[in-house]
């Protein structure tokens, strides 16, 4: 068989990740509907996927921030990259909890319900909490700084590893031609390592999201869907109309189509929805982002930081929470209250990461704050918390990945040919570290990937078949 036939030879249907994942969750939803029993058998399904892929986050991280900084060589224009990244950040993010509260103001989902705070039962709440709390201005900061590096990578906290990963590839890059030409090329191998036991553990994604899928469906489906109904279309119907907005304010500012972005993403967005952990696509995102041309320093500075900064499905579900909440339990809350909301809304989101049941400690902490009505309605959310992961963790997503785009944009360090050539023309660049994609190396050829720069002609199938 020649190269070429090899190439146009299109791949079984039952080999798409996208399609094996979507008959994972059909799957879980059907199992969760039919035998809720079993529920609980499966979340160590999905459990211990997203564990497979988180033991691999901090180190990835690491190895794009360092190898991305080697390359852009300068402290000025890490430091212009996160000040944009910041700036989008909280614009996005301010924007959303407005449309939050608007579209609370609108639908009124919680009128008409009439609770009385003292007949909740509070003890799920404070399990699900922990007694966490959100950390304050300082203590954020400062939780930053590991104890050591070792602890930051133990404790696959984010946001140290970056820091580590910033000053390691600063002080690599400092030494320019100087550096011993070994290091990078083992920095380089490890990034490649990390990618192919990615693939690996894809395997099991189908099963992961079946799990994760049969649990909420057994646990959280029928009885929640009818008692918050209002609630979860007015959270569903306002993250879309967040998406459509930021959608074309981005294609505005940098030419990205997000539909043809996530068409072409479609198996992380599927198994981020399957999964109900954003963090779970994280490398395979990564990686996707990179080759659609995105400096890599831009994609490993903005994607982690974005994971604990750019929580836009969150903040939508947070304000129009505590409107749900304050109808519930009838108290109208003004304008000054609801803005008095969003203030505080704006800083404690950027503090949720990795603090238990953090969506519940922020509305506690909210309605402590205003003092509008008592802290023991947040207990409502209970059975409706879960139902909104989906929209939480497709919003969030979505928005980190068209925030990299931008900040690169305004960077000069997004290579528009290449991403017009990916997500509009269809070019694929050969993966090697992606098993997943291509399981029978042996038997099937793979186009070899075209060089593609701001001054290269554009590239279709044809081009790429005769370079191969």
């Amino acid at each position: 068989m020649s190269k070429v036939e090899a190439a146009a030879r299109p791949k079984r249907w039952y080999k798409s990740l996208f399609v094996q994942v979507l008959i994972g969750i059909a799957a879980g939803i059907a199992t969760g509907i039919l035998a809720p029993g079993l529920a609980d058998h499966f979340k160590p399904l999905g459990e211990g996927f997203i564990k497979l892929i988180k033991m691999l986050v901090a180190p990835l991280i690491f190895l794009v921030i360092v190898t991305g900084i080697a390359k852009v060589g300068s402290m000025k224009a890490l430091g212009q990259i996160g000040g944009k990244a910041m700036l989008w950040f909280m614009t996005a993010t301010t924007c959303a909890l407005g449309l939050g509260l608007l579209v609370g103001n609108l639908v009124h989902p919680g009128r008409g319900l009439n609770i009385d705070p003292s007949t909740l039962d509070t003890s799920e709440l404070d399990a699900k909490t922990q007694g966490g709390h959100l950390p304050g201005g300082v203590e954020f900061v400062m939780n930053i700084i590991p104890t050591s590096v070792f602890d930051a990578f133990a404790q696959n906290s984010l946001l140290q590893v970056l820091l580590f990963a910033v000053l390691f590839g600063v002080a690599l890059a400092s030494f320019g031609e100087s550096a011993p030409p070994i290091l990078m090329d083992v920095i380089d191998q490890a990034l490649h390592v990390i990618f192919r036991i990615v693939g690996y553990i894809m395997y099991l994604a189908p099963l992961g999201a079946f799990g994760a899928m049969a649990f909420t469906v057994g646990n959280y489906g029928a009885d929640s869907l009818k008692s918050f109904g209002i609630l979860i279309l007015a959270c569903y119907g306002a993250a879309l109309v967040f998406i459509v907005v930021l959608s074309i304010v981005v294609k505005l500012l940098t030419g990205v189509n997000a539909w043809k972005f996530v068409k072409y993403c479609r198996e992380e967005f599927m198994l981020a929805l399957g999964t109900g952990s954003s963090e779970a696509v994280m490398p395979r995102i990564i990686k996707k982002l990179d080759n659609a041309g995105c400096d890599r320093a831009v994609v490993g500075l903005v994607v982690p930081t974005g994971y604990s900064f750019n929580l836009d499905g969150a903040a939508i579900y947070l304000s129009l929470a505590m409107m749900f909440l304050a109808q519930a339990v009838g108290v109208e809350l003004g304008i000054g209250e609801q803005l008095t909301i969003m203030g505080i809304l704006i800083l404690s989101s950027k503090g949720m990461a990795g603090v238990p049941g953090s969506a519940f400690v922020a509305l506690s902490a909210t309605a402590a704050a205003i003092g509008a009505f008592p802290v023991a309605a947040v207990a409502l959310l209970l059975g409706a918390d879960r139902l909104m992961d989906s929209m939480r963790v497709f919003t969030n997503l979505l928005g980190n990945c068209l925030a990299t785009f931008v900040v690169a944009k305004w960077s000069g360090m997004l290579d528009t040919e290449k991403m017009h050539a990916v997500l509009d023309r269809g070019f694929v660049p050969d993966d090697p570290d992606d098993v997943a994609a291509h399981p029978h190396p042996s038997h099937e050829i793979v186009l070899a990937p075209v060089e593609l720069t701001k001054k290269s002609a554009p590239v279709d199938a044809e081009m790429a078949v005769r370079n191969a």
